[in-house]
């Protein structure tokens, strides 16, 4: 993320970025779909503007102008329909994915809600609304174009992007290790590369993604994901003093006031303490608070239409703020109903968990394919906005994903 972007810097980037970026590939490959790349591409973009926002570099109004200037410019690139419902509904699907594909560590989110778009200014009404199913139809049309341009980088990188954030974390890796062949000398590619490595190995960063993180730290000793996966894995193997040490080499690489900064320097007393012998002051914060509480049922109406074996994700995300889960349990609907606990151990990336956020949706989700993607078909309960803390919370599977 580039939280230190002024907004001037941003928005030159993101028009430069639209106008050149599709043009430069079709010039080196002639293959790749326009329409693929400049959704990606957006979807990149509108992730770093609302980045920007949470971090406090940019303010709402200048957040709303860029990303409507983004919008506008996919309108015009892609050229696709307007939208079937509200504005609002489809500025999220475009977040959700969005945020995904950046992802910084160990960890993309799984469960994307009904996230929509941001919407356009009165004069401009000719808005896209893009699902989940749709970008994922999108990825698969790239696949198939680079069969036959095996050669464009651009393209695997985004293809792997993308794969990631659908949680197809080895069809990611896959790709990623193809545009690693192709472009071996790229810090940042090889970071992303052992993180959906990393992901489709049960989360598991140590042999082989390991070996790429340090072979990125050798080409760019001050890669902010090569670092934090750098200590992720020493910490996974207990080296406690390695893992702070990298954390501690991220901390001149952001602003001091950030949430990153704050979220690392949490990290670094963690393993600093553990190195020592001492419980980590996070993990002693939270021990007075049991976590979040509360029964998942399914509503009888709805029982003729989920198998025993259908997966179940009961998951909290943020009242305000991206759709990104805070914590995810998974279940299956034989267990229905079932009591469960949601705390700070199942958050899903660094610096996003449960306790952070004071209010909070809790949410379960049947699941037919498996896929923590919400598919048509697939069952959905949601509770009222509640404490981080709340116990007694009661969700019922009672409608159906549309």
């Amino acid at each position: 993320m580039l939280l230190f972007w002024t907004l001037a810097g941003l928005l030159a980037a993101v028009a430069a970025a639209l106008l050149a970026y599709p043009l430069l590939a079709r010039r080196r490959t002639g293959g790749v779909s326009s329409d693929a790349l400049n959704t990606a591409l957006y979807a990149e973009q509108l992730a770093e503007l609302d980045a920007d926002l949470r971090s406090g570099a940019i303010m709402q109004r200048d957040f709303d102008a860029a990303s409507r200037e983004l919008k506008a410019r996919l309108v015009e690139d892609v050229g696709v329909a307007p939208p079937r419902e509200s504005t609002r509904q489809s500025r999220g699907t475009a977040i959700a994915v969005g945020l995904a594909v950046p992802a910084c560590a160990i960890g993309i989110y799984l469960l994307v809600g009904s996230p929509q778009l941001l919407g356009p200014p009165p004069q401009a009404d000719r808005a896209a609304e893009l699902t989940p199913h749709e970008i994922e139809a999108m990825v698969e049309r790239l696949a198939e174009r680079l069969k036959t341009d095996s050669q464009n980088v651009e393209g695997w990188m985004l293809l792997a992007r993308s794969y990631a954030a659908f949680g197809r974390f080895k069809e990611s890796a896959d790709a990623y290790a193809t545009a690693v062949k192709l472009r071996p000398g790229d810090a940042q590619l090889l970071a992303d590369y052992a993180d959906a490595l990393g992901m489709s190995l049960g989360r598991k960063l140590g042999g082989e993604p390991e070996k790429l993180v340090l072979r990125a730290l050798e080409i760019d000793p001050r890669n902010l994901k090569a670092l934090a996966l750098a200590g992720s894995a020493a910490f996974e193997r207990k080296d406690y003093k390695g893992a702070a040490g990298y954390w501690e080499r991220m901390l001149p690489l952001v602003p001091a006031d950030s949430d990153d900064a704050r979220s690392i320097r949490a990290n670094v007393d963690d393993a600093r303490a553990l190195e020592k012998g001492a419980p980590p002051p996070a993990q002693a914060a939270a021990a007075p608070k049991a976590g979040l509480r509360g029964e998942v049922k399914l509503a009888p109406v709805l029982a003729a239409n989920a198998a025993p074996t259908d997966t179940v994700f009961i998951f909290a995300r943020a009242v305000q703020g991206p759709p990104m889960p805070l914590a995810v349990l998974r279940k299956q609907v034989r267990d229905l109903p079932v009591q469960f606990v949601l705390d700070d151990s199942m958050a899903m990336a660094p610096g996003a968990s449960l306790s952070g956020s004071p209010q909070v949706i809790v949410g379960a989700r049947i699941s037919k394919s498996g896929n923590p993607v919400a598919q048509p078909g697939d069952l959905q309960g949601l509770s009222a906005p509640v404490a981080n803390d709340a116990s007694g919370v009661t969700i019922v599977i009672d409608s159906v994903v549309r």
